[in-house]
């Protein structure tokens, strides 16, 4: 009897790589929710949350009415957001109040997924990223694109702007209130960590590899309005997965292999998989 297929397989299918802005409807509540899991991934948001909170969060005037209204969601869907004490024992940066800062990272430290803050700009009309708390970037620093317009933030992946900028501002101006819209992204890494700032200077993917030192990286997202304050609640929820398991299930590695082959080289090159490319489907080829 062949093993299930796991969710997370769903980000692999058998097609060419191309960028997709596809969403799919799903429950917030269920995104946000615990799981087995809680007691680890709190423990090492909240590690990072007292030792690293500059790199880790932020909230830009004019987001405080958005994480007012994500703070009320967080308790609807059941979220014990109590920890405000001991987040007012941090140091605010600059520009913050003390106690919306402390709001920022008692829900940080409350919520396995991270969180963005997304807003629209009354005279421009583009979305800005005004706060949120990220404990586990995928090699990107999330105080560097605080405040910048998703455009801004985007520029750095290839082709992303000219193919979907369009459809994503669509999406977001049109946003409606109840549901939870989902995709989900994938990379690969020489890491197991979550948390992959790149100030920690963990490993690259450069060949030589064994099958033991790649992981595959899946982001699953999800993005939900916020009628009150006219924003949008953008939460990231990460998963690792070790190389060896996703050769387990043979249609999620011919999906890996398939991707890889297929991908531009600028994409490659944004992913730091462009040297690794030969090696990967090396050790995927005794799965396919």
């Amino acid at each position: 009897m062949s093993e299930p297929t796991p969710a997370w397989a769903s980000v692999l299918p058998d097609e060419d790589y191309q960028h997709s802005f596809g969403l799919k409807a799903g429950s917030a509540e269920k995104f946000f929710a615990p799981t087995e899991r809680h007691a680890d991934l709190l423990a090492q948001r909240r590690h990072w949350l007292r030792n690293d909170p500059a790199r880790c969060a932020a909230l830009l005037p004019g987001a405080e009415s958005l994480l007012e209204e994500t703070i009320a969601f967080a308790r609807q869907w059941g979220a014990p957001v109590s920890n405000r004490r001991e987040a007012t024992t941090l140091d605010s940066p600059v520009g913050h109040r003390r106690s919306d800062f402390a709001d920022c990272l008692a829900l940080g430290g409350a919520w396995e997924p991270d969180y963005l803050l997304l807003k629209q700009d009354a005279a421009t009309g583009r979305f800005h990223l005004l706060g949120g708390c990220v404990c586990f970037p995928s090699s990107w620093r999330f105080e560097e694109k605080v405040g910048r317009p998703l455009e801004v933030i985007h520029t750095p992946v290839p082709h992303l702007n000219e193919q979907l900028a369009s459809p994503i501002h669509n999406f977001l101006s049109r946003i409606k209130p109840g549901a939870a819209w989902c995709r989900a992204n994938w990379g690969l890494s020489r890491s197991p960590e979550l948390n992959q700032h790149p100030a920690r200077g963990l490993p690259k993917l450069r060949p030589p590899l064994r099958e033991d030192e790649v992981w595959l990286r899946v982001e699953d997202q999800a993005l939900v309005a916020l009628p009150e304050s006219r924003g949008v609640l953008f939460g990231i929820r990460m998963t690792v997965i070790p190389l060896a398991e996703v050769k387990r299930h043979p249609a999620a590695a011919c999906g890996l292999a398939r991707a890889l082959r297929t991908m531009p080289d600028t994409m490659l090159d944004y992913k730091s998989l462009l040297a690794a490319k030969d090696d990967l489907l090396r050790l995927l080829e005794s799965a396919i």
